[in-house]
């Protein structure tokens, strides 16, 4: 299958009164067509900015991309000019965020705010994109869609506010969705809805789906390759299965240590990382990892590793395997 997207390089920076914040440092990765990729990692380490800046949804100033590529279709987002690149968001590329309560506007109906992208982008008249976001709301799971169109975002519940967000992704059948922690602030139960709905509409549209999380247990069932991210860099990479039996970098490692299992035997104390994330006031030098990691090495101190390859489908950005303590 051919690549849909392949970002290169990626780097992005604000200017704050403490000095310049290094959010994102030299992201890659790619993205084939009807694919799932997860990109997970701890609050704060670059995921969503990652996505932002691929999108130009980052406010500049203070927020400025200073480096990389984002190949979406031949085409370079992070080159295209402000109108171009709103041609392509919300049409060829659906974005669901966190909270959508912050995101949907108040005084509008759902029935407004979820046909716009097709009267923007398609020059639909009014009446045939209301009847396009009724058809994609029930594809959703509203009940009743057509007549809740002219409800308010205060007259659903929480999950039913994040299905609508989804239909406004979805509306003008976009060939990328990127989903950015949809299901934080919802219960379990609505939690797996979500995900269940999200495959479903992935296998019935064929559209392709980058997933930001930090909740590892969901990326198990829902995508084929996880891509680890910390200290703005992406750290590992690998296919969903192999990543969870075969983790190559302590980062990763601790991450799954924290995770309670199903499939285990016999008790085991969950593990946690010591220390606290690094503070990207200064681009790193060294392995962002470096001062809570058991395996470190002198080498770890002077460089930071970039991702190499294990395999052709496992990338680690890490100069010691964890399974034997030694250099690579």
């Amino acid at each position: 299958m051919a690549d849909i997207l392949n970002v290169e390089g990626l780097e992005t920076q604000f200017r704050t009164r403490e000095g310049i914040v290094h959010a994102v440092n030299g992201v890659s990765f790619n993205l084939k067509e009807g694919e799932t990729l997860g990109i997970v990692g701890e609050s704060g380490c670059g995921k969503s900015v990652s996505v932002m800046s691929m999108l130009r949804l980052i406010p500049c100033p203070p927020g400025e991309i200073v480096a990389g590529k984002a190949i979406f279709q031949g085409n370079d987002l992070l080159k295209m000019t402000d109108d171009e690149i709103r041609k392509v968001r919300g049409s060829q590329i659906g974005m669901v965020f966190q909270d959508p309560m912050t995101f949907f506007n108040p005084v509008l109906t759902i029935g407004q705010q979820v046909s716009e992208p097709l009267e923007v982008h398609t020059g639909m008249n009014k009446k045939m994109a209301y009847e396009r976001a009724a058809k994609v709301l029930e594809m959703v799971g509203i009940p009743r869609a057509a007549d809740r169109l002219d409800d308010y975002p205060h007259q659903f519940s929480g999950g039913m506010r994040q299905r609508v967000m989804i239909a406004m992704a979805l509306i003008s059948n976009p060939q990328l969705l990127i989903a950015d922690e949809p299901t934080t602030a919802l219960d379990v139960t609505i939690q797996a809805q979500i995900v269940e709905l999200v495959q479903r509409l992935r296998q019935e549209l064929g559209m392709a789906i980058i997933w930001i999380t930090h909740d590892l247990g969901i990326i198990a069932g829902l995508a084929k390759r996880v891509a680890v991210m910390y200290g703005g860099c992406i750290v590992e990479e690998a296919e969903v299965k192999e990543l969870y039996v075969n983790p190559m970098h302590p980062y990763t490692r601790g991450l799954l240590g924290s995770l309670p299992r199903m499939d285990e035997t016999e008790h085991r104390r969950l593990v946690s990382i010591d220390g606290m994330p690094p503070i990207l006031m200064e681009k790193p030098r060294s392995c962002p990892f470096l001062s809570r990691c058991t395996y470190a090495v002198d080498r770890c101190k002077m460089e930071n590793p970039g991702l190499r390859d294990l395999t052709p489908d496992h990338k680690v950005a890490c100069w010691v395997d964890p399974n034997t303590g030694r250099e690579h």
